[in-house]
C-alpha cells in the first residue's frame, strides 16, 4: 500500500479526510507518445468512418453497425484492456479509459463501443473460467462475435435484483432453462453473444448465463423508437425456455448480482470519460460556429455573451478530465499493487475498481450532467441553426439525455456514493465519524482566519480543505442525527452527494493546475489557473446552496444557526472577476478552433 515516495495510497472515499499532492495524480499532460498515438488512432477512425456517416448510421443502415465495429476490432480497439493471450493489446486501466475518451464523441457508435467493449465482454473477461474465456473473448476482442448485456426488465431497472427470469436445472443437469424477457438491450439487434440475468429456481440473487444467439428460443423484439442515440439496436430480448449448457453459467450461482454490480462501477467511469469525449467535439463544433457565424458585421466569437459560454464548456471540460484520470490513476495503481501481492489480474482489477466505487458514481453523475451542459449551450451557440438536424450539435443534444440514465439513473449514483461511503466507515475502513467530529468542535471556536503568504496556492488549498469539511459537517450531523432513517432522506443524500462531487472536482481541477504549474511554470499554465480559480469560485456558492438545504432539512433551533454559519465560514472566498478569465480561456480557444487543454 506504499506509493514510490513511501506515503500510503489513497483509499477509495478518503479524499474526504485527506490533503493529496499534485505528484500524487496522473494528469493528460503526462500522456505518453504511445497514447497519443491511440488517440489519434481513435479520431481518425471517427473522422474516417463515423463522422461521414452519422446519418446512414441513425436510419439503422443494414449492417452498417457491425461493419463499423469490425472495423474498429481490426485497428485492436476492441481489447485495448483484454490480455495479449487472448488476443488484445493489454493495455492497462487508463489505457482504456484513453480510447473511451477518443471514441466518446462518436454518438451511437460510440454506444454501440462502450456495450461491446464493457458490460458485453468484461464479464466473460473478469468472471469466466479459463475454458469460457478462450471460446469467447478471443473473438469477441476481434470483432467476430458482439456482446450485449440483458439485466433490465420492465418491471427491474435500478432494482435489478428483483429480475424475474428464471433458470431451471434440467433433470440431467446439463442445461438450464432460461425463460423471461429483457428491455433496452444495446447491441442485441447484431448480438452473437448475451450475458443473461436470472435467478436459477428460488434463489434470492441473481446468475449470470452466456447464452449464444443460436440457442434456440430466443426473441427479438423490434428496433426501440427513441429520443437519441437512434443508430444504437436497442430491443426487447425474449427468452422463451432457450436451453443454455450448464457449462455456461459465468461465475458461481447466485454470483450475478455482484457481477453486475462490479460490472457497471467499471461503466460508470468509462462513460464518464466517453462523455469528455463528447464535450470536446460539441466544444469544437461550437467554436467553428461562433468563428464562422456573422452578425452585427463580425463573427459572433468576438461578443462576450458567446466567450462565455464557450469559456465555461471548456472551464467544465477540463474540471472532468482532471477528475477522471485522478480516479482512473488511483484505480490503475491499485491494481497494480494488488497484482505486486500475488492477486490474478482479473480479481485486481475488480478489487481495485472496486475500492473506488464511490467515485466512479460519482463521476458518471458528474460527466452526464456537465455533458447536458455543454450541448445545451452548444445548441445556444448556434442558435437556430442549432435546432435544425443538419448540424452535428442538434443530433448531440438528444443523444447526451441518455447518460443520466445509463449505468444507474444519477438519482441512484447519487444515493450509492454516500450509502457506500458511510458503510466504509461503519466497516472502519475510513474513518469519517473522527474528522467530523472534529469539524463540529471548530464551529465553536475562533476562526483561524490564515496568512497571505502560505506559498503559491494556499489560499485555493484552504478553500478546497474547507468544502471538505463542509461535507464532514453535514454528513456527520445527518448520520448521528437520523441513523437507520438517512437512508429514507433523499433529498438530503442527493445533498450530500452533490456536496462531496464538487469538493473532489474542485480538488482533482486545483491539484492539475498546480502539476502544471511545476511542469512548465505560472506563465504557461495562465489558462488552467484561471479556470481553476472560476470552478472554485463557483463551487463555493453550490455547496453553500446544497450544504443551506440540508440542513434546514434535518436541524432546527440555535444548532441550525450555528452549522449555518459554519458553511457560511467554510464557503467563504476572494472575489474573483471571472469574466475577465473566461475571456481569456476563450480568446484561446476561438484562436485555436477547438479545445486545446
Amino acid at each position: 500500500m506504499e506509493t514510490a515516495e513511501g506515503k500510503k495510497a489513497i483509499l477509495g472515499g478518503e479524499f474526504l479526510i485527506r490533503q493529496s499532492e499534485p505528484k500524487e495524480i496522473f494528469i493528460p499532460e503526462e500522456w505518453s507518445e504511445e497514447h497519443k498515438m491511440i488517440a489519434q488512432t481513435c479520431y481518425d477512425f471517427l473522422a474516417t468512418e463515423v463522422e461521414p456517416k452519422l446519418e446512414a448510421i441513425d436510419n439503422m443502415e443494414e449492417g452498417l453497425m457491425e461493419s463499423l465495429l469490425k472495423k474498429v476490432g481490426e485497428l485492436g480497439l476492441l481489447g485495448v484492456s483484454v490480455p495479449e493471450e487472448y488476443g488484445g493489446l493489454g493495455l492497462n486501466f487508463n489505457s482504456s479509459m484513453l480510447a473511451a475518451e477518443a471514441l466518446g464523441s462518436g454518438h451511437s457508435f460510440s454506444v454501440a463501443y462502450s456495450a461491446h467493449t464493457g458490460i458485453g465482454t468484461l464479464p466473460i473477461l473478469y468472471y469466466g473460467n479459463e475454458v469460457q474465456k478462450k471460446k469467447y473473448i478471443p473473438k469477441l476482442a476481434t470483432g467476430e462475435w458482439m456482446a450485449c448485456y440483458c439485466l433490465t426488465e420492465p418491471s427491474s431497472g435500478s432494482d435489478a435484483n428483483s429480475a424475474k427470469t428464471k433458470a431451471i436445472l434440467t433433470d440431467d443437469g446439463k442445461h438450464y432453462i432460461v425463460n423471461g424477457q429483457k428491455m433496452w438491450i444495446t447491441n442485441s439487434g447484431f448480438a452473437d453473444i448475451f450475458i443473461v440475468f436470472a435467478k436459477i429456481d428460488d434463489d434470492k440473487n441473481l446468475s449470470a448465463f452466456i447464452v449464444e444467439k443460436d440457442m434456440n428460443g430466443i426473441e427479438l423484439n423490434a428496433e426501440e423508437k427513441k429520443m437519441g442515440i437512434k443508430g444504437s439496436s436497442t430491443r426487447q430480448v425474449f427468452f422463451k425456455d432457450t436451453k443454455v449448457p450448464a457449462e455456461n453459467l459465468l461465475g458461481d450461482r447466485g454470483q450475478g448480482f455482484k457481477i453486475a454490480l462490479n460490472i457497471l462501477n467499471i461503466g460508470r467511469v468509462k462513460l464518464a470519460a466517453a462523455v469528455l469525449g463528447g464535450m470536446k467535439g460539441t466544444i469544437k463544433d461550437s467554436i467553428k460556429y461562433a468563428n464562422e457565424r456573422n452578425q452585427f458585421g463580425r463573427p459572433i466569437s468576438k461578443y462576450g455573451a458567446i466567450r462565455q459560454k464557450l469559456a465555461e464548456q471548456a472551464i467544465r471540460s477540463y474540471v472532468l478530465e482532471s477528475s477522471i484520470y485522478r480516479v482512473s490513476q488511483n484505480i490503475q495503481e491499485a491494481i497494480n499493487r494488488l497484482e505486486a501481492d500475488g492477486m490474478p489480474k482479473s480479481d485486481a482489477i475488480l478489487k481495485g475498481i472496486e475500492e473506488y466505487a464511490a467515485e466512479c458514481a460519482m463521476m458518471k453523475v458528474f460527466g452526464s450532467e456537465q455533458l447536458d451542459y455543454v450541448v445545451d449551450e452548444g445548441v445556444q451557440i448556434h442558435g437556430g441553426m442549432g435546432y435544425s438536424a443538419e448540424m452535428r450539435v442538434e443530433r448531440a443534444y438528444r443523444d447526451s439525455r441518455i447518460n443520466r440514465i445509463f449505468e444507474g439513473t444519477n438519482e441512484i449514483n447519487r444515493m450509492l456514493t454516500v450509502d457506500m461511503l458511510l458503510k466504509k466507515a461503519m466497516k472502519g475502513e475510513l474513518d469519517l465519524m473522527g474528522p467530523a467530529m472534529k469539524v463540529a468542535e471548530e464551529l465553536t471556536s475562533i476562526p483561524d482566519m490564515g496568512g497571505d503568504d502560505d506559498g503559491a496556492f494556499s489560499k485555493e488549498r484552504q478553500l478546497v480543505a474547507n468544502f471538505k469539511k463542509t461535507v464532514l459537517m453535514v454528513a456527520g450531523s445527518a448520520a448521528q442525527k437520523l441513523t437507520q432513517s438517512l437512508a429514507k432522506e433523499q433529498e438530503i443524500l442527493m445533498n450530500i452527494a452533490d456536496m462531496a462531487i464538487w469538493a473532489y472536482t474542485a480538488e482533482s481541477a486545483l491539484l492539475r493546475t498546480m502539476k502544471i504549474v511545476e511542469m512548465k511554470g505560472e506563465g504557461e499554465a495562465a489558462d488552467q489557473i484561471a479556470m481553476t480559480r472560476t470552478w472554485l469560485y463557483d463551487t463555493a456558492d453550490r455547496i453553500h446552496k446544497a450544504g443551506k438545504d440540508a440542513i434546514n432539512s434535518f436541524v432546527e433551533g440555535d444548532e441550525a444557526r450555528m452549522m449555518l454559519m459554519g458553511l457560511k465560514r467554510f464557503t467563504k472566498t476572494d472575489g474573483v472577476n471571472v469574466k475577465e478569465a473566461r475571456q481569456q480561456v476563450a480568446k484561446t480557444l476561438i484562436d485555436a478552433g477547438k479545445f486545446v487543454y
